[in-house]
């Protein structure tokens, strides 16, 4: 795998004198004694192109978040887990450019008495992406607005879902379709947040949101609490009854869909009387109206601050009537407030009654907590189907029949239906800094492909390049003998 100099059949050898050439990836880096490649994964020493990172073996024996390195070559005491204990993962194991070669390993196990094989490589993703979802109802920005990171294009708004905003960034148009600086902004972007770093993006025409995963998201310098309890037509159908008896109207305020009780089907159900009210908007069905107000970052995700902007004038003939109490309150219960009619049928705001009071605080009790997802997103294709088979086709059909189990990082991925193996995996859930990155601009991620000893050789797999898990355990790798054993995340 190195060399010390850059070589074709029938020329003359051209030395980089104390260089060796690292052929892990596409960029072929030459690396100086005792510095690291473009990617920082893999330098020289003494002569040897060694892997930065330690091989990782998840041990279900550790607690979570523990992490120990007992497995090295020089001390190893001979002592080994048993199997369905330790899992390879492919962090740290390092690629195989070009494919054509064998994965870095092939880890023959066995579970509950059978046999299984394990092929673990990091793969280098040029087709890839994250999606990032953010709960919030605040409006981060229209959708397909760029996102940006450094001021560079990496991604867009895309359809907001129940209660969150969402965001998908990265992909090959950006990694390697537009300029260098691009693609840059956007391999750094994407490798900080699968590391489960804080990055700042900033909307077109929105929001600036600093996104982590697993963390609340900072919306334009206000950190996210709570993520709603539902639409507004939702909390009214959900408290209708919580409310009945303690105010004679109910108005739950959402950018989406705001709700009425005393219209609501849920208010009728249980026979509360018309109120005579005015929603401003798009009416729906009885007690829902759209588009109340525009989207921003006011209560239950409108512009708005004062929620009497969405009233129009009531009306007796309806049962509007001097003294007619009045709840609005937000889809979080972060916002509320409460009026009483005057003599003109104006809502007057005052003191929220204690006997409310559990109500709201009812709501904001069911909100959960706001948090950022980022999930991973890439193509498992190409020429890195042929680090596991000769006849790459076949790894995919496999996949596709349920045979052979995807993981990253021994984490539980999505598999896409469809052709291909286009996988989807919360970066949660792998151990701390999976991802890497090499210059091309790409990512690369761990990848492991597992199946039953004989479902690989039936697939032509390389069936000489098996190892035992003892066997790399205790002698390691192509790139060194470090490995590292870590609880499952």
């Amino acid at each position: 795998m190195t060399t010390r100099a850059d070589t074709s059949e029938g020329e003359t050898p051209r030395v980089k004198a104390d260089k060796i050439r690292c052929d892990a990836c596409p960029v072929m880096c030459y690396i100086a004694e005792g510095r690291a490649g473009a990617c920082d994964r893999y330098a020289n020493e003494n002569g040897q192109i060694v892997r930065c990172d330690p091989l990782t073996i998840l041990d279900s024996r550790l607690a979570a978040g523990q992490e120990v390195v007992p497995f090295l070559a020089r001390d190893w005491d001979g002592t080994i887990a048993p199997d369905s204990a330790l899992v390879p993962t492919a962090i740290g194991a390092g690629t195989t450019y070009p494919d054509y070669k064998p994965a870095p390993f092939l880890v023959s196990r066995s579970i509950d008495g059978a046999d299984f094989v394990t092929v673990v490589t990091e793969a280098i993703f040029s087709y890839c992406g994250v999606k990032v979802k953010i709960d919030t109802d605040r409006h981060l920005g229209p959708e397909a607005a760029a996102v940006r990171a450094g001021g560079e294009v990496i991604g867009h708004v895309t359809t907001a879902e129940y209660g969150s905003q969402m965001l998908s960034l990265g992909g090959v148009d950006h990694l390697t379709g537009g300029s260098k600086a691009e693609g840059r902004a956007t391999c750094e972007a994407m490798l900080a947040l699968c590391n489960g770093e804080a990055v700042t993006l900033n909307v077109d025409t929105g929001a600036e949101v600093v996104v982590q995963a697993g963390q609340p998201p900072i919306v334009d310098g206000q950190r996210e609490e709570k993520m709603r309890v539902g639409c507004g037509s939702a909390t009214i159908g959900m408290f209708a009854d919580q409310w009945q008896g303690l105010v004679d109207e109910v108005v739950v305020v959402d950018d989406h869909i705001t709700g009425v009780v005393s219209e609501h089907q849920a208010g009728k159900v249980i026979g509360w009387p018309d109120t005579g009210i005015r929603i401003k908007g798009r009416r729906s069905t009885p007690g829902r109206y759209f588009q109340v107000a525009e989207p921003g970052l006011g209560w239950g995700g409108t512009n708005i601050d004062d929620p009497l902007t969405i009233l129009g004038p009531w009306r007796p003939e309806k049962g509007a009537r001097p003294g007619l109490t009045l709840l609005m309150v937000s889809t979080t219960g972060e916002q509320y407030g409460y009026y009483v009619l005057n003599d003109d049928l104006v809502p007057e705001p005052g003191p929220l009654p204690p006997a409310l009071q559990p109500t709201v605080a009812l709501i904001e009790e069911n909100c959960e907590p706001a948090l950022c997802t980022v999930m991973f997103m890439g193509g498992a294709g190409g020429s890195l189907r042929a680090g596991v088979t000769r006849n790459p086709v076949a790894l995919t059909r496999s996949v596709q029949a349920l045979k052979t189990t995807v993981t990253s990082g021994g984490a539980s991925v999505y598999v896409w239906p469809g052709g291909g193996i286009t996988l989807m995996v919360d970066v949660t859930t792998l151990p701390a800094r999976s991802f890497g990155s090499v210059p091309t601009p790409a990512l690369v991620a761990p990848l492991e492909f597992t199946l039953r000893s004989d479902d690989y050789a039936a697939l032509g797999g390389h069936t000489s390049e098996i190892r035992s898990l003892d066997d790399i355990i205790a002698t390691g790798g192509e790139y060194g003998t470090a490995i590292k054993a870590t609880g499952k995340p």
